[in-house]
């Protein structure tokens, strides 16, 4: 069971640091490669580029808690919530597509 686990190749959980703006700030957060990568599909499937997706995500943790506690914590735990939970389930994944389209078409209205 654990040659599962132990035989990863080392470039997927190696760390990458990535340069981003959040709140209007310039800011770095270090993930291991695989989870950048689950973070970039789930872009996608929203339809927005990862930036875009990052700066959102902060924003309505913002809104809802106040305060981003460990913010790169936070994008771990949502990765393993859209594998467990998203990812597999087609009316899931098309419910977070929706979601998107809905705050993007809000922003939009706010914007005019």
């Amino acid at each position: 069971m654990c040659r599962i686990f132990a035989s990863q190749p080392a470039e997927a959980y190696a760390y990458q640091a990535r340069s981003v703006r959040l709140g209007g700030h310039a800011t770095s957060i270090r993930l291991e490669q695989a989870f950048w990568t689950i973070l970039e599909e789930v872009a996608a499937v929203q339809g927005q580029p990862l930036s875009k997706f990052l700066t959102q995500l902060h924003d309505e943790v913002l809104n809802l808690s106040g305060d981003t506690h460990n913010f790169t914590s936070l994008l771990r735990c949502a990765c393993l919530t859209y594998v467990g939970e998203i990812r597999a389930d087609p009316k899931s994944r098309m419910a977070l597509a929706g979601a998107a389209k809905q705050n993007s078409d809000a922003l939009f209205a706010i914007a005019k």
